[in-house]
């Protein structure tokens, strides 16, 4: 990527993940076409291009706005943190406001966009403007029917921009079967981007796609993007390259009784673990003990919960002995609760890539993915797992899932375990039985990947000083008897 940058100058967005998708930025010194339908975000995008511009790289902006006046455009984005006004006081920013009524153009062989050129290019050179922003260019050119004077001018514009040496976005409306009411502009932009915001089974979902990108490579698949309170950020499509390194390093589940089931005493750093089990099996109760190894290291936690609010997490948990509450206090732990109906799939994935990437943890807890089928197919939400899976390993972060399933399993196929249990690292199977009366509690370690592990069924219990599992001299004298280890732990025992 490098080498092509030094081939093909590019501009940076200053939009999270845009950058990645588009493999540098936007082409430097070209017209960018930003296209979709209202209220997805067009003006938005632009106006965080230029902000950005601004105040990441030192390049100042023009914005000519036909549809919206400098103050009405200053407020929109205030509640974004950009403030407009003073960008525009420190003589880094200029907002024209070009008002073009349809009924005042009169169309003659004579019309052109001279004035707009003189406009545009004093403001341009009174501030050394290296970005640029036309909203929206449909009402720019909306009073002309002639097809013939309308993709002159419109290339007469675009050239214009590409001499001037400036990096412009502009704006357009989509139209009916076309990118834009016109159905011209795309033919001549260097870049186009695409803006779409759908409602899907009652969930909306903003998503972003580069249609084209002349003179360099590009993602070209639909990606899902946010507006919160920092602006635009986009989540591209991780990788699909197995190349991320791994860690040797081992750490504890919490549970000392716990880790001596494996024959490393613990998992490996940056590595997955699934927890499954029916309802009741004490699920969260081990994801709360590797939130709280975590936090006793020093290692910050996100716990991602779809059930349980902070506060009703933290009391349950401290009814048996798992006191979260100094870490909240510390910030070492964060724990954000939401309903999965709330927004869909992608917009999950990407909060918390976002919680992430501002938290920077060395633990993520998901508690549980199970809820997650509730808004997306089996394969919707296997690949969204698939990615977040991939983030989380590029990033060496440890990760817990838990999810729920059915007892007895043939009365409903687990779709999310199915999703996800083959790309899990380690696989813990949590299970309650009835005998004589009585509810047993009982653990399975399905798999573990790089090294040995009990392959007996444990029983365990939850006390109010927590969960007890036998200990590793019960399990040691067990071993033979019940085939409980695997050969590597045989191994190390006979060793010893």
């Amino acid at each position: 990527m490098n080498q092509q940058k030094k081939l093909f100058p590019k501009t940076p967005t200053g939009i999270n993940g845009l950058d990645e998708i588009t493999e540098g930025g936007f082409p430097k010194g070209r017209p960018i076409l930003v296209c979709g339908s209202a209220g997805c975000g067009k003006t938005l995008m632009a106006m965080q291009f230029l902000v950005k511009g601004i105040i990441d790289y030192d390049e100042p902006g023009v914005c000519m706005s036909f549809e919206e006046t400098a103050k009405d455009l200053a407020q929109n984005v205030r509640s974004l943190g950009f403030d407009l006004d003073k960008l525009i006081a420190d003589d880094k920013l200029r907002i024209d406001f070009v008002r073009i009524e349809k009924s005042e153009i009169e169309e003659t062989g004579e019309y052109d966009l001279e004035g707009i050129f003189i406009r545009l290019n004093h403001a341009i050179n009174s501030i050394g403007a290296k970005r640029v922003v036309l909203d929206t260019i449909e009402s720019l050119f909306g009073g002309i029917e002639d097809t013939g004077l309308l993709r002159s001018e419109i290339r007469r514009l675009f050239q214009w921009l590409k001499e001037k040496g400036v990096t412009t976005i502009i704006t357009g409306e989509r139209g009916e079967g076309t990118l834009t009411r016109h159905g011209l502009e795309e033919y001549v932009s260097d870049c186009v981007i695409l803006l779409d915001f759908r409602v899907i089974d009652q969930i909306a979902t903003r998503r972003l796609r580069v249609i084209k990108y002349r003179g360099s490579m590009h993602g070209s698949n639909e990606y899902p993007f946010l507006i919160d309170e920092n602006g635009i950020s986009v989540l591209p499509i991780t990788s699909l390259k197995l190349d991320h390194a791994v860690s040797t390093e081992i750490i504890s589940a919490g549970l000392p009784s716990l880790d001596k089931l494996f024959n490393a005493d613990g998992f490996y750093r940056g590595s997955s673990v699934l927890i499954t089990g029916s309802a009741g099996t004490a699920k969260t109760t081990l994801a709360a003990y590797f939130a709280l190894s975590s936090c006793k290291r020093k290692e910050r936690v996100l716990y991602f919960s779809f059930e349980e609010s902070p506060d009703q997490l933290l009391r349950n948990m401290s009814a048996i002995g798992i006191n979260l509450k100094p870490y909240i206090k510390s910030k070492l732990l964060t724990i954000h609760s939401t309903r999965p109906s709330l927004q869909g799939l992608e917009m999950h994935l990407l909060v918390l890539h976002k919680l992430i990437d501002s938290l920077k943890p060395k633990t993520v807890i998901v508690d549980p993915i199970s809820s997650l089928i509730t808004i997306g197919s089996n394969s919707e939400v296997r690949g969204m797992l698939v990615r977040l899976l991939d983030m989380l390993k590029v990033n060496g972060i440890n990760a817990m899932f838990t999810a729920l399933t059915h007892q007895p399993a043939h009365e409903k196929i687990d779709l999310t375990v199915d999703a996800v249990s083959s790309l899990a690292d380690t696989w813990i199977k949590l299970k309650n039985e009835e005998e004589n009366g009585d509810c047993v509690r009982n653990l399975l370690i399905v798999k573990s990947r790089g090294m040995g592990h009990s392959i007996k069924m444990w029983n365990f219990l939850i006390t109010e000083k927590g969960i007890q599992i036998n200990s590793k001299k019960e399990i040691l004298q067990n071993e033979h008897k019940a085939g409980g280890f695997t050969s590597a732990i045989a191994k190390k025992k006979r060793k010893n």
